[in-house]
């Protein structure tokens, strides 16, 4: 049984041939994505979450030290990242220990990198019935092989992402949301306040109730005197100017209500920028970084390359690195002494 506190014993000798196996829509286990998940997190004492978190490739990194101890340079492994070209690193080392092993699996770098369920879960299928053909059994103490870090966003202070500024693309949704709903909503409540004190200002009054009084005269019939008549109604003018000057308070309102907005979005709208421009500048970088790295990798391989490999191929690829531009000559480049100016 694999635990995170079991140490596996010393001088475990290596394997020198890993069992392949072939994955089809036949041969798949029906497990599911719960279970697989629960699976890795207890082989590796990790808190993976989700199996889109996979696609860093370090616990694939792991599973094969755990398989064949050696195969894969362990500290090396980068497992608390959330770059791209970081986790292609991972894969990278992963794809060396299956040449190392005489393992046939091609790994698809490109599709798992991207953090999609599909393509994760059918590697990770894939990567079940491998482990399960090859594991011997032996003890392995997953946290301690990779010095006690976090593996997994189910624990504290994870950093996990789908690709290149993703997490800083949200936060910067969030915070833009965030400021453009406090200026919202402090406008709201402003011409809210207004509007009461209008509606209370120009309520209309209560009617006048005229009460008859009764009165005798000297042989004849008691009568009561008719009051006379009270027109209540609001003169017309004065209820045309009551209206107008409600209106053109109102008016006021709102553009008062419009500058504080516009106010507002003047302040928010600098740190908008910086925050753009920060976004912008880190996936320049790390898109630098990852092309460089690429470039690097194919220079180191074609000078350390032997001499019975093809040297046409290799003399071609140094061709491609060390290409210019139309019209670029280095700096120390003497120009011809025939050409004239």
């Amino acid at each position: 049984m694999i635990g995170s506190h079991a140490k596996m014993p010393k001088n475990t000798p290596n394997k020198d041939m890993a069992v392949n196996v072939y994955s089809t829509n036949v041969t798949s286990e029906n497990l599911s994505r719960h279970d697989m998940l629960a699976w890795v997190n207890d082989c590796l004492a990790s808190q993976f979450s989700k199996i889109e978190e996979l696609c860093t490739g370090a616990a694939y990194c792991q599973f094969m030290d755990m398989l064949f101890p050696n195969s894969v340079p362990i500290k090396r492994v980068k497992f608390r990242t959330n770059l791209e070209h970081e986790y292609i690193q991972n894969f990278k080392i992963l794809q060396a220990g299956f040449k190392k092993m005489s393992v046939d699996k091609i790994i698809p770098v490109d599709k798992l990198i991207k953090g999609r369920f599909q393509d994760n879960f059918e590697f990770l299928q894939w990567f079940k019935k491998f482990f399960d053909a090859n594991y011997d059994g032996q003890e392995y103490d997953a946290l301690a092989q990779r010095n006690h870090v976090k593996l997994g966003s189910g624990g504290p202070g994870s950093h996990t992402g789908s690709g290149v500024g993703s997490s800083s693309n949200e936060l910067h949704t969030m915070h833009r949301q965030k400021l453009i709903s406090h200026a919202h909503s402090h406008s709201q409540q402003q011409q809210h306040q207004h509007s009461s004190h209008a509606q209370s200002t120009h309520q209309p009054h209560p009617p006048l109730v005229s009460n008859g009084r009764s009165s005798s005269m000297r042989g004849r019939t008691v009568v009561s005197k008719v009051p006379p008549r009270t027109n209540n109604a609001t003169p017309p003018n004065r209820m045309t100017a009551g209206t107008t000057g409600a209106v053109k308070k109102n008016d006021a309102v709102t553009a008062q209500t419009n500058q504080q907005i516009e106010e507002l979005s003047n302040q928010v709208r600098p740190e908008l920028d910086i925050m753009d421009m920060r976004l912008n500048l880190e996936g320049l970088e790390k898109e630098r970084d990852f092309y460089f790295s690429k470039l690097r990798d194919i220079e180191i391989l074609c000078q350390e390359a032997d001499e019975a490999e093809p040297a046409q191929l290799v003399q071609k690829i140094l061709d491609i690195l060390y290409a210019t531009e139309d019209g670029f000559a280095p700096p120390d480049d003497a120009p011809p002494e025939d050409e004239e100016y």
